[in-house]
Order: structure tokens, then sequence, then C-alpha cells
């Protein structure tokens, strides 16, 4: 990963001018953390506008647009500051996926190859059936005639515990390398709270485990519209518990325990955190939020430009938040509504966000709002990615750099 990294940070969207206001208002800035800002918002549509075939009876009579302007120094992945507000997009921002890597490309057109459904348009048991994310990597790496191993771990043991309604199971990964006691990750995948399972998201368990050299436990938590809101969440925090009281017999080490989800599942870690506060708990060292459900608008800066993204769109939030909650006032829960909930007192946290999600906004926002609750936080976005991206680190090169990024500061938590 490079030493600097080149952010577009962003503000809410009240005119260039406010953004700048904005931007220069920022007090904490990081060391390690470069900031770029375009502001140029005309000229990014009239650049976009010169992208698209001209009317060739219309051409003619149109004056040339100016270039666009160049693009920031090192836009691989853009970090963003836990201060920095997300903006709205430019007008015309058009469709979203033509700012993928090619790496990623790769991948969702694999995807696309797989003629799955749109979820959105079908029931949940319909919905769990569709080619995921993962089975377009796998199906990808065997047309390159690749491995599509799963990455080797010390030992990797399915069993259960006991849940908020009755027994979960849970999978267990040791580390090839390290040693007794480890320290623990409990791990809670994505899926909307509807779909996915800990097979889905095994290639991040596996990554987790071997690069931070600590035990995983990854939690098979309820599934609507079977169990609605918030039986996912009293699973996310069930599990958490029992980790912490059972870390011994797991080979663990009770004051050294991490907590690890992606997008639906880091909404669970998060919550799980602020229930351990509330509840006078143990709390976990560190948490990593990967591209988190942290709020219940979909009119973000992020949910409007990618609204047509995939693997996810809005349409598909919709869809999950209809299957889990019982209520829209679920919504505002701060279980669920991270971004308006109280912050203080949680653990450091690192978020990574994708740039075409319509997540982005929520994990920006988050970070910018646990900075203001006090709580150490580090928040990056990588240009280039879709959501997902994160387990993909056998085809996509910026999953492995997303990857190294967590592991690096678990690694840190767990060696103080």
């Amino acid at each position: 990963m490079p030493a600097q990294q080149c952010a577009l940070t962003t503000a809410p969207a009240r005119g260039l001018h406010a953004q700048r206001q904005i931007l220069e208002a920022t007090s904490t800035i990081r060391s390690s953390t470069v900031f770029c800002f375009i502001s140029c918002a005309p000229l990014l549509l009239l650049a976009a506008c010169d992208k698209s075939p001209a009317d060739p009876k219309t051409a003619s009579d149109m004056p040339a647009p100016p270039p666009p302007p160049p693009p920031p120094p090192n836009e691989s992945a853009a970090m963003t500051s836990a201060s920095a507000a997300p903006a709205a997009p430019p007008p015309g921002a058009g469709d979203p996926m033509v700012k993928q890597d090619p790496d990623m490309k790769a991948v969702t057109d694999q995807l696309a190859a797989l003629n799955g459904k749109p979820i959105e348009t079908l029931d949940a048991t319909e919905a769990r059936k569709q080619p995921t994310p993962a089975d377009a990597v796998m199906a990808l790496l065997k047309k390159q005639g690749k491995s599509g191993a799963p990455e080797e771990v010390g030992k990797v043991t399915n069993r259960t515990i006991p849940g908020s309604a009755g027994q979960l199971p849970v999978r267990v990964y040791v580390p090839k390398t390290g040693k007794a006691p480890y320290p623990l990750i409990v791990y809670y995948h994505g899926g909307g709270f509807v779909i996915a399972t800990i097979d889905t998201y095994d290639s991040s368990a596996r990554g987790l485990a071997n690069g931070a050299e600590a035990i995983v436990v990854a939690v098979e938590y309820r599934k609507a519209p079977e169990n609605k809101f918030p039986a996912a969440h009293d699973d996310a925090l069930a599990a958490y518990e029992w980790v912490f009281k059972n870390a011994a017999s797991l080979g663990g080490n009770a004051k050294k325990i991490a907590l690890v989800g992606e997008s639906a599942g880091g909404n669970l870690a998060a919550s799980v955190s602020m229930a351990a506060r509330d509840k006078k708990e143990p709390m976990p060292v560190y948490e990593v939020l990967v591209y988190p459900v942290a709020g219940s608008d979909m009119n973000t800066p992020s949910y409007i430009e990618n609204a047509n993204a995939k693997p996810l769109n809005k349409a598909q939030m919709a869809w999950f938040t209809d299957k889990y909650f019982r209520t829209p006032a679920d919504g505002k829960d701060k279980r669920i509504d991270l971004v308006n909930a109280n912050l203080m007192g949680l653990p450091p946290t690192t978020i990574i966000n994708a740039d075409i999600d319509p997540l982005r906004s929520d994990g920006e926002l988050l970070a910018m709002k646990l900075n203001a609750a006090k709580v150490e936080t580090d928040q990056k976005t990588f240009s280039g990615v879709t959501h997902e991206f994160f387990g993909m680190g056998a085809a996509v090169a910026k999953a492995k750099e997303a990857m190294a990024l967590a592991v690096s500061k678990l690694k840190v938590a767990f060696a103080k």
C-alpha cells in the first residue's frame, strides 16, 4: 500500500463554496493522509458528456467541450479523513460501472455471465439460490487456469454454540502461523440480513485468520424474513459473549478479541460493540467494518450515484430492509441507524469502503461521526472496486490491499 493516498474528500451537497468551507474547516488530518479535492463539477459533467457518441445531425454545430481535468495522482485508493463528510456526485455521473478497474470488471462480467436473476424481484428462498460474487471469482479463476482452492489455514472446525434463541452454527479457523493463546476475531458475514452464509464469505475469514495470526469465529446468525429484526443482532451479541467466555477452550486470549464484519455484518459488529458498552461487558479491542450498513437513508450521495451499481444496488437494499425490518420504524433503531447513535466509548475502528457502492456514504459518514465521538478511527475508500470486493484477493488486486490494511490494524491492536 503506498505511503500516501489521494482522497476525493467530499462534503454534503450544499454547493461548491460550502464544500470548500467544510474541507478548510477540517481540523484533524492524519499525517499519512493526503487530501485531494476536485471541485469542478461542471467540467466533470462536460467530460462525461464528451465520452458519449456524438449525434451526427448536431455534432458539427456544437462547440467542442473543454478537455477534462487531469486525474489526481495515486487514485488507486482514496483515503478519507474520519472528519470529512461525503458529498453528492457530480451531475450526469452516468453508469458507475465504467469506473471499475480491469480486474474488478472481469469479476462483475463473470457474475453477469452466470445469469442470475435480480434478487429484488425474487422471494428470499429464490434469492438465496442465485450466483454470488464468490461464485463469479471461482468461475473466473477456472477460466484463467488458476487454482480456486481455498487459502490454507491451520485448522477449520464447524460446531454450534448457544445463540439468543437456540443453537447457532459457527466455523472456527485457526491460523497457519502464530501460537496459542491466539488473539480472536468474531466475524460477521454480509448478505443484507437475508442471504449468504459463512460459506459465501469463507475467503475473508481465511485471509483474516492467517493475516492477523488470530483464531476467527465466523457466525451463522439467523436470517430474515423468517427471523425479523433484531434476530441477527441478538445472535451477533450472543456469539461475541460466548467467544469471550470460551476463549481459553478455543486456544485464544479473552483480552484480545476484535470484531470484523462485512456489509450487514459490519453493522452487526458495530452494534455488538455498542451493546457491550451499554451492558458494561468487556469491550473488543478493535473493530474493522467493511462497507457497513450504517443508516437507513437511501438518498445519500453514494445511493444516488450508485443506484444501478453491481453487485449491490439501491433496489436490492430496499428489498433487504423490507425483509428484515418489522416496520419502517426499525430503520431508526440505534442498532441500524449507527450514524445517529451514541458512539462514545467504542473501540478503535477501521472502516473500509468501495467507491462503486451504494453504502460508501454510510461508511464515510460513520467515520466522521466516530471521530466526533472521540473514537480513534481510520477510513479508506478504494476506487475502481465494487461492494463485495474485500474477499476477492485471488482475483482483485485492491482486495489484497484492503485485507492487508485490515490485518495490519488488527495486529497493532493485538500487540498492545
